[in-house]
């Protein structure tokens, strides 16, 4: 047995990381297990969202935003440039050095704080043991006063697509294509596929996205899915609803994919297919069997609010527990775990998470949808905004989409956000801010609110939901 720690983190992603430096902050002496390592067998912190998938996304999302702008959107600002060209080399280059960047400042922040990392893959034994197997093969075994488990997820596999070395790619492999495909297919229109594929459509590559469901973006408020296909449509995406790939087969160097759709057997031919349909917990070696800890049938950790799992001292926390696999979420699970273990108090308000997916124009809500609201009896109130009416969107020429704002019809309480636009993430928050604070439209119609700024939407959206915006036509009276 080797030292005993107050708190053993197993995963270091957003999650498991956040939860490390936090326990490590209220006094707790924390270790945090992590397999993953670079080509020099170092540990690599972060996790899937830092590493492959939400940061180096952002940074291939940007880089490609501004190629885009510079050949199609500038001339009305009065800038004029020929034979803008694109090095895919020099920006996927650019995207692996951020994402090193922040990984070395993960391991800095641990450093900083105290935290030691255990290189190796951690499995909860009985107890509050945890065995760590190192790249070599050895075995440490360590014991702690609580472990939080925060393994994060792994995408998800289907047999009529077997990834395929360059041809059929997941999330990381889409991350790291190096020279821009005359055409793409994706399976899969959410999160990751939109993104991915809206990075590839900018360069100029023919874009499909076989999506198996008979409505686009079903999570999301139908305003805002009708409104993010119509853009993206519009910007060259060929979104397919219900239509299901059967199977793909590799013709000289290029992926055959077929599929059902309402008029039958299809196929179509990409160089490239990237599978994106979700994401599964990555449990599996997690546990062993003794260690009290259970999984529901989707191989799910079982927790309570505070995740608390059935074993008592051990905590699940991220992806791996209910909830949306956001890297917020996880990273706000860690801290109310490590505040509870410290003998705080916490909480986590899960009706009050933003999503976003970060296509141009964004795409971003917090709280319940329209539907959700109308198919539970609840009496609402609605109020929207067009950014075509404001003046900074007009100045910066990102006049596509909207603010909408559901309210109580009795109480005037905020009961969701949701918006489409070039800002979406920044202005998102905005929402979720009032809403965590119990705010009623009326609250943010009495503020003031900066001019000129886009931010003005919401407080233009919040009038409108008593009729009563100043900058759009057919508003009422008092």
């Amino acid at each position: 047995m080797s030292d005993k720690f107050d708190v053993i983190v197993i995963g270091a992603g957003p999650g498991g990381y956040v939860a490390a430096i936090k326990a490590a902050q209220l006094g707790l002496k924390t270790a945090c297990v992590e397999k993953w390592v670079d080509g020099k067998g170092a540990a690599v912190l972060g996790g899937t969202c830092l590493n492959v998938g939400c940061i180096p996304s952002k940074a291939l999302l940007e880089s490609t935003h501004k190629f885009h702008d510079a050949q199609h959107n500038n001339k009305v600002h009065g800038i004029s440039a020929d034979n803008v060209t694109m090095d895919v080399k020099a920006m996927v280059a650019r995207k692996d050095k951020i994402v090193g960047n922040l990984t070395q400042g993960v391991a800095g922040l641990f450093k900083a704080n105290g935290v030691t990392t255990l290189q190796g893959t951690g499995k909860l034994l009985a107890n509050k043991q945890v065995e760590v197997t190192a790249a070599d093969g050895t075995v440490s075994v360590y014991a702690a006063e609580n472990v939080i488990l925060a393994s994060g997820s792994l995408p998800v596999n289907i047999p009529p697509a077997p990834l395929t070395e360059g041809l059929i790619l997941d999330n990381e492999g889409a991350l790291n294509i190096n020279e821009t495909p005359e055409t793409l297919g994706v399976i899969g229109a959410g999160v990751i596929g939109l993104e991915m594929g809206s990075v590839w459509s900018r360069l100029g590559t023919k874009v499909t996205v076989l999506e198996a469901m008979d409505s686009f973006l079903a999570a999301a408020d139908k305003d805002v899915a009708k409104e993010g296909a119509k853009l993206l449509k519009k910007q060259g995406l060929d979104i397919k609803l219900s239509s299901m790939v059967t199977g793909t087969e590799i013709v000289d160097g290029k992926v055959k994919v077929f599929y059902k759709d309402a008029a039958g057997d299809q196929e179509i031919i990409v160089d490239k297919l990237i599978v994106a349909v979700g994401r599964r917990p990555q449990t599996q070696g997690l546990l062993a069997d003794d260690s009290g800890v259970k999984l529901d049938e989707r191989g799910f950790i079982e927790v309570d609010i505070q995740c608390k799992t059935a074993a008592a001292g051990i905590y699940a926390v991220g992806d791996s527990v209910r909830g949306p696999m956001l890297a917020h979420k996880a990273s706000e699970e860690g801290v109310m775990v490590a505040e509870i273990i410290a003998g705080h108090h916490a909480q986590i308000n899960y009706d009050v998470i933003p999503s976003i997916i970060y296509t141009h124009p964004e795409l971003a809500w917090v709280g319940k949808t329209e539907q959700e609201l109308k198919a539970d009896g609840v009496k609402i109130k609605v109020g929207k905004f067009p950014f075509a009416a404001s003046g900074r969107a007009m100045a910066s020429n990102e006049t596509d989409g909207f603010v909408k704002i559901i309210a109580d019809e009795e109480t005037d309480r905020i009961l969701g956000v949701h918006m489409v636009g070039a800002l979406a993430s920044e202005l998102i928050t905005q929402g979720a801010i009032a809403m965590e604070f119990c705010s009623t439209t009326e609250d943010l119609q009495l503020m003031c609110f900066a001019h000129p700024t886009v931010s003005e939407a919401v407080h233009e959206a919040a009038l409108a939901v008593d009729g009563m915006a100043i900058h759009m036509a057919n508003r009422k009276k008092r």
